[in-house]
């Protein structure tokens, strides 16, 4: 590839073939309305159960809205069954509190249909799903897919609601699964790169994964989605710049003032054992006034 080519945008046949791991790419694949097959498939892989029907209308259609406007978190959200809800997101960029941030979102979800005067009968069972394109520190002794609800302690079986479900997949483990092939580990594979031999395997027993990548060529055509996704991209690339750089001046900010608090401490030690004001200032660069006060 291209040294100026993204690293998210795979070349094949001359065209370019967008990443489904870029939210902006993810969101009008699997929650444009008319993909409905797609992302039942996808989210019958990650909850492991049948699902009788999704709703998908809740999502905006990114080709559609004012471009500049919508460079934000891109979720996909779905309607199952008519009284279920599910929120699926995809993170490229660790990010501080991110355990936290899920707990946000499905609070976020589940609480939207909540009217004035307690009406909880409102409430509907909500599912979070986390894709990350990292692994996870706090779960690092855990497999790729982890399913999370609230337990009993003790017990560890009994379940306080069924009303939170939380889901965090992390793509670098999948690498580790090698000769298990279930649903969910192909439906990553193709995230991760719809182009591998791989995925193009998978692809001839799932008729809903070849429908996928059919519309994510014809997708990689759209100018206007190529536009969102090199703004994404610019956007990923300024953050990861920025990181770099707080990383930097915090690393030299913490090392000047360790330096500094060095210099006090052998001013200190020097002022005690009587060594003259102007020497100590000339060893220690410290000020008159910073040497009198230790």
């Amino acid at each position: 590839m291209h040294q100026k080519e993204s690293e998210n945008v795979k070349k094949i046949k001359g065209r370019k073939l967008l990443s489904p791991k870029l939210d902006v790419i993810f969101q009008a694949l699997f929650g444009e309305v008319g993909n409905e097959r797609i992302t039942k498939k996808f989210l019958e892989a990650i909850l492991d159960r049948k699902l009788e029907e999704i709703d998908l209308s809740g999502n905006i259609v990114l080709r559609r809205e004012n471009i500049e406007d919508k460079m934000g978190v891109l979720d996909v959200l779905v309607k199952i069954n008519k009284n279920e809800y599910c929120n699926v997101e995809v993170q490229l960029i660790e990010k501080d509190k991110l355990l936290e941030r899920i707990l946000y979102y499905w609070a976020r979800i589940y609480t939207k249909n909540l009217k004035s005067g307690n009406d909880y009968i409102n409430l509907k069972k909500t599912i979070e799903v986390l894709i990350v394109n990292f692994e996870i520190k706090e779960l690092k002794e855990l497999e790729y897919h982890s399913k999370w609800k609230i337990i009993e302690e003790k017990d560890r079986k009994l379940i306080l609601t069924e009303d939170l479900e939380l889901h965090i997949i992390e793509i670098p483990k999948i690498y580790r699964t090698e000769g298990k092939e279930e649903e969910l580990t192909k439906w990553i594979y193709f995230i991760e790169n719809p182009e591998s031999e791989k995925v193009g395997e998978y692809m001839k027993e799932n008729k809903e994964m070849k429908e996928a990548k059919e519309k994510l060529e014809v997708m990689s055509e759209d100018e206007r989605m190529q536009i969102l996704a090199e703004l994404k991209e610019k956007a990923i690339r300024d953050e990861k710049a920025t990181e770099r750089y707080g990383m930097k001046v915090g690393m030299e900010r913490g090392l000047k003032r360790g330096r500094r608090e060095n210099s006090k401490e052998i001013a200190k030690r020097m002022k005690e054992k009587g060594f003259d004001i102007k020497d100590i200032q000339e060893l220690t660069k410290l000020t008159q006034k910073e040497i009198e006060g230790l």
